[in-house]
This record gives C-alpha cells, structure tokens and sequence, in this order.
C-alpha cells in the first residue's frame, strides 16, 4: 500500500512509499482510509523526525478487518477515528476505544476534521467549567480548535472575543457569533476564562486581562516562543488569578469523537475546513498549514470518500 512519509525537507515535508498494510492489534480495527486531516503539531515533527516517525492522527474511512477481539464497529462500518500515528495511508489501525460509527448524513470529509481539534475544543470547554454568562478570550483563534471552541462555547451562552492574526481569518468567528480582535492588546477585559494557545507575548498580556479570582487555562504555544513573566507586573494585574495547564491527549477517544460526531448529525457543530484536496497535495498543504496560510482545518482525500 501506499505510505506518506517524512523526508526531513521542510519544503516538502513527506513522499509516498510502498510499504506493508498494518497488521491490527488484538483490539483494532483496520480501516480503509478515504479522508486524514493533519494538523499544524503534526508539521513541526515533521521538521526533525525522529526515526521511524508515522505521522497521522485524524482519519475517517471504511472498516475493512474487524477487531480480533470482538469489540468495535463490523466489516462496512463507516468510522472517523484518531490512532496515535499512522494515519497518512492508504489503510489504518485504529484502536476501537478511539473511533466512532458515522451516520449517513456525516461524510468522511467532515469527520476527518473532527478528531484531535474537536476532542481538544471539548475537553478544554469541561476545563473551563459552565461558560453561561462568562465573558471568555480566545486566542489564536482562527485554527481549527478555535473554530469548534468558538460555536460550542457561544452556544453554551458565552461572550466570546476571539483574536486572530487578520481580519479575513477572523470572519467566520464573527458569524459564530464571536467578537473578533487582532491583537490581545485590543480585547476588552476583564474576562472570567481566558483559553490562551500562542505563547510568547500574548500569554502575558491575556493574563492582565483576567478579573481577580478569574481562569487561565494555557493549552498551546502556536508562537513557538517561551513565555516569560514578570512577578512585579503581576500585581498590577488579576489578584488571585489561576493558571490552568491544559493538553488534550488521553485515551480513549471514542466517547467524545461520539459527541462530535452527533453534535455536527443535528446541526449543532459546523467544522471550518479551508482546503480540500487529494493526498497527493498532502507535501504543498503541510507546508501552507505551518505558515499559517490555511483557516480552518485541511482534508485530503485518498480516494472514494463519500
């Protein structure tokens, strides 16, 4: 079968090669993968890989070999799963306890968008506590997890200013229902949650913006810059303000891919997808992914996606 593999080349990040299909552990399934999304982390293994690195944690396909052990979705079950590599391929393992059956109504596009950004937005939204009424700041916001925290946490009642790096990716939060600003300086505070993902800079000055007593929960450094704070500022800042530490990753998976999967069935979630493409454009969308020249998720499909 066909493989995506890294190269080392930040110009192009990974190339096909012919390998053997994956041989599924006693509690996997193997699918048929019709559509991965990969996500912006994913590009910056790719510019040291360490040995033997397979990328691909998004996927959604067609279930070709059944669990050994019973457990899962049969043969001919339609599924949207997150493994923890692999993914870039023409077939995949993917552990049951981290895969869902999709409705007809769900295509493999649209659910391949959902796993690592919707199972993180979820996740930090419970880390969060109930939004009702909370004035909330999210930044780097035009990703793919800033567009499902945005329509989830405005519709659980949050006031919701996002910021993003322009206006023309900050569009599509402002019709979820966001208040869009392009600098964390312009938010206009105090806020009750700040859910802050760039690091560098901005970390310090979201944290000015929190009311006393008030949550930061830190779920990501997009700037790829530490954060340096500075004890004296603080006391012109929130009084006994809490700095929450947040990652996403934590078997299983399936219960949430679940609760997306059903959310976007009723209406309810909406994933931003900024480019669909075939795999074979999967090297140029990696590198327009890491300089940020997509908004949203990114898809590609390995053929016959439905």
């Amino acid at each position: 079968m066909q493989r995506l593999i890294p190269t080392g080349d930040a110009a192009r990040p990974v190339a096909f090669a012919e390998v053997p299909q994956p041989v599924p552990q006693p509690d996997e399934v193997l699918i048929k993968v019709e559509a991965f999304a990969p996500n912006r982390g994913e590009t910056f293994l790719l510019e040291h890989p360490r040995p033997g690195l397979l990328p691909g944690k998004d996927v959604a396909g067609l279930v070709v070999q059944a669990a050994a052990d019973g457990s899962g979705p049969g043969i001919g079950a339609r599924v949207v799963g997150h493994p923890a590599l692999g993914g870039w391929a023409e077939y995949a393992a993917v552990p049951t306890h981290s895969l869902a059956v999709l409705p007809d109504s769900v295509d493999s596009v649209r659910a391949a968008a959902l796993p690592l950004a919707g199972i993180t937005a979820l996740r930090l939204l419970r880390a969060a506590g109930s939004l009702a009424g909370r004035r909330v700041l999210l930044t780097g916001a035009s990703g793919g997890v800033g567009h499902y925290v945005t329509e989830l946490a405005v519709g659980a009642g949050a006031e919701l200013t996002a910021v993003t790096a322009t206006p023309v990716r900050g569009e599509r939060l402002a019709e979820l229902g966001a208040r869009v600003v392009h600098e964390v300086a312009a938010a206009q505070g105090p806020f009750d949650v700040v859910l802050e993902s760039t690091g560098g800079t901005d970390l310090p000055v979201a944290l000015s913006k929190v009311r006393p007593g008030g949550l930061l929960v830190w779920f990501g450094q997009a700037s790829r810059s530490p954060v340096t704070l500075d004890f004296f500022e603080l006391f012109k800042g929130p009084e006994r303000a809490t700095i929450q530490h947040f990652h996403y990753a934590g078997a299983p998976y399936g219960s949430d891919l679940a609760t997306l999967v059903r959310l976007v069935e009723r209406g309810l979630l909406h994933p931003e997808i900024g480019r669909t493409a075939d795999w074979t454009e999967t090297a140029a969308t990696l590198v327009d992914l890491r300089e940020r020249r997509i908004r949203g998720k990114a898809v590609l499909v390995t053929g016959g996606a439905r």
